[in-house]
Formats: structure tokens, C-alpha cells, sequence
């Protein structure tokens, strides 16, 4: 599958920055491409001078709302951030439309973080541009979501997260969630977090837009995983995981025949990984949830057997059992067992409910300021999601 990737803001530049790193290593490692473009969207000259693998010209680091911030931002205010996107929107579909691979582009990906101002109130707005102009292909947001330091230093945090995830879901044919907090306990030293929550925040995507792609006979699984089977699997809320298990050799004897043990432990090493990517999803969910699921299982050729489908199908199974599921294989990596899951339309995602019903208390909290009188009526389970504003 190949994406164009927009990054929206700080956050989702840097995020648009991780795409075209793995575009790189996709081309160097395997011969291929996953990305038609890359391109980052901002109002910060600043921010947009700190990347290092989008290419520099103005078609792909696009500066908007010049002659309204100056060139520094919009200072988390993302009713202006969603306003300025509306103004400069030409100038993003003019630069996609120059891209030279376009037409081989299957789907669009813009990223941004609901808790800032630019990418927050712009990531809506583009979209809703991209989907107008270009309407064969889908167009999904990635989305990530504050730390608790962030949610609790200040109010407008909870407001541009709400405000965000509604105006996203509302256009978007889908929104991966990524919690930032999850990734917190997997870093050692804060100068080093954030680049590498990057990192781990897009390097699910790997393997699962490679597959599709391959071009060498010898590496293409008896069951593809294409764009077709990815464009089907994704709807409304998204959360997606990845583990990987690294092993010094494979179990074979000296005369080439795999020992019973060693081929048991193949298989139990299958479920372990399948639910090792389970608990490190990008949010945390009730996988039964979900509506629609999909996995990549990618191992040594060899190794792929129908034992270990089996058990790593029978484990997404049990975990998701009101799932449509769609599963490939990539006979890829060498020496590991790579799995990557991803849950769809999901119906129930508790921490999204939590940022509306705490968004409704600011609102109505700001109304009391400034009106001296009661919210109204409604009770915040009925306003949960009507009375949040959009930025569409």
C-alpha cells in the first residue's frame, strides 16, 4: 500500500518525518515504495526548519497563516489553527497535486496532536479538502493524544483534544488513536522520549504497507495483505499494535528435519507475540470491541506453517470475537517473528468518552464565567458529543 502522508503541526510534522524515514529504508532495504509524498503543514517557520528528511522546497514544508502569525504559530488556539487551514487549503492540494507519483497513491494519512493549536484545528480541515478534490481514495488521520502532565496542566488541552477527535471522526474513513502515555514507560531518558515514541508510533506500519508491494517472487506470502485488504479493514475508531521476537537461530537438526519441541515452541512463540502486540496497541481498548481487525505475520519462510496461523488466527479470534478479521503473511524478516494487528471500528473507546465528558464540564464551566448562569438542562452523557464544537 502507498500512502501520502500530511503532517499537521509540530507534532505531525514529526510524525510525517517518521513516514519518510521508512519510505527511505523500504527503498534501501527491499527495493520498494511506500510513499508517494511526504509533507509537512505548519504555521511555524521554526518547527518546520527542525525537520530533516522531508525535503526542504516550500511544495513539501508548507508554511500557512503567514500574514496572521507572523511565521510563529497560533499558540494552541486551534479555532485559529482550523480557520487558517480553511484560507491556505490551496496551497496543500496544489502541492500534492505536483507530486509525480501521485496517481500510484492509494490512500492519504495526515497526522497531527489533538492537544496543540495547528495541527489539532488543521488536521479536520485538510482532510475535508483532500476527500472534496480526491474522492477514489480514503483519507485517515493519525491522531496522538496528550501525556497526563499535559492534560493536567491546562484546561485548553482537554478542549482541543475534544474538538479535534469529533471534527476528525466526522470526516475521516478512519482515526488511528495513539496514546502518547503508553509509550512513556518504554524510554529511559526524557531528551531521548520523544523522537523515539516516533519511531515506535509509526514502525507498526512497516511491514503491513511493504507486504503489498514486495516485488521479489520469493518473499511474497501465500496470502497477500494489499491496500484492498488494509482499505477494508479500516473504519471510525483505529488503534493499531506491533511486537516483535528476535531469535539468535531457528530449531533445525543437522539433517533438516524440525524437531517436534522446537516446532511446538515455533507455534507457542506466535500467540506470545500476537498478544504482546495486543497490550502495546497504540490506546488501550477492549479488543472485543472492535468490528473489523487485521494481522500480518511476517517470519522466516520456512517457518510459516499452518500451526502457527492457526494459533496466532484462533488468538485474534478469541480477543476480537465479533471481528471481521483479514490476515496475509510476509515471509520477510530473517531472523525474528514480527506480528502487526491492527483493531477498527471500535465501538467503545473509554479514554475518547472521557475527553467529551471533561470537555462539556470546560464548556459549561466557561459559559458560568462568562454568562453567570447554568449550562442548561442537558445532562453531559446527552451532550457528550452534540454540544462539542466542530472545527469543520
Amino acid at each position: 500500500m502507498k500512502l501520502l502522508v500530511v503532517g499537521c503541526g509540530q507534532c505531525g510534522g514529526r510524525i510525517a518525518e517518521q513516514f519518510a524515514r521508512i519510505n527511505m529504508r523500504a527503498h534501501f532495504e527491499r527495493g520498494i515504495e511506500i510513499a508517494t509524498g511526504v509533507f509537512a503543514v505548519n504555521t511555524d517557520i521554526a518547527d518546520l526548519s527542525g525537520l530533516s528528511a522531508i525535503k526542504p522546497d516550500y511544495n513539501h514544508r508548507i508554511l500557512i497563516g503567514g500574514q496572521k502569525t507572523g511565521g510563529h504559530g497560533v499558540g494552541k488556539i486551534n479555532e485559529l489553527g482550523a480557520e487558517i487551514a480553511r484560507e491556505d487549503a490551496d496551497k496543500i492540494i496544489s502541492a500534492i497535486t505536483q507530486t509525480p507519483r501521485f496517481q500510484e497513491t492509494d490512500a492519504f494519512l495526515i497526522a497531527a496532536s489533538a492537544a496543540g493549536g495547528t495541527g489539532s484545528g488543521s488536521i479536520s480541515v485538510v482532510t475535508k479538502y483532500i476527500k472534496e478534490r480526491y474522492v477514489d481514495k480514503p483519507a485517515y488521520n493519525l491522531i496522538i493524544l496528550p501525556f497526563s502532565y499535559e492534560e493536567t496542566t491546562e484546561e485548553r488541552t482537554i478542549y482541543n483534544v475534544a474538538t479535534c477527535l469529533k471534527s476528525s471522526y466526522l470526516i475521516a474513513d478512519a482515526v488511528f488513536l495513539v496514546d502518547n502515555q503508553r509509550y512513556v514507560r518504554k524510554q529511559e531518558s526524557i531528551d531521548k522520549n520523544l523522537s523515539k515514541i516516533n519511531e515506535l508510533i509509526v514502525e507498526p506500519f512497516y511491514n503491513i504497507l511493504c507486504a503489498g508491494e514486495e516485488k521479489k517472487a520469493k518473499y511474497i506470502g501465500s496470502r497477500v495483505m494489499d491496500a484492498g485488504d488494509i482499505i477494508q479493514s479500516l473504519s471510525g475508531w483505529t488503534v493499531i499494535g506491533h511486537s516483535k521476537m528476535r531469535f539468535s537461530k531457528f530449531p533445525f537438526l543437522f539433517d533438516g528435519r524440525s524437531d517436534f519441541r522446537n516446532t511446538a515452541a515455533l507455534t507457542q512463540r506466535g500467540t506470545q507475540a500476537m498478544n504482546q502486540a495486543i497490550s502495546d496497541l497504540s490506546l488501550k481498548c477492549n479488543p472485543a470491541d472492535a468490528q473489523r481487525a487485521l494481522y500480518l505475520l511476517s517470519a522466516p519462510h520456512k517457518e510459516i506453517n499452518m500451526d502457527i496461523i492457526n494459533e496466532v488466527s484462533g488468538a485474534i479470534r478469541r480477543l476480537a470475537p465479533n471481528a471481521i478479521i483479514r490476515s496475509g503473511d510476509y515471509p520477510r524478516e530473517s531472523n525474528a517473528l514480527d506480528v502487526a494487528i491492527i483493531l477498527s471500528e471500535i465501538l467503545n473507546v473509554k479514554k475518547v468518552s472521557d475527553y467529551f465528558t471533561k470537555a462539556i464540564s470546560y464548556i459549561s464551566s466557561i459559559k458560568r464565567r462568562w454568562e453567570g448562569t447554568e449550562f442548561g438542562d442537558k445532562s453531559i452523557e446527552n451532550a457528550i458529543f452534540d454540544d462539542i464544537p466542530s472545527l469543520l
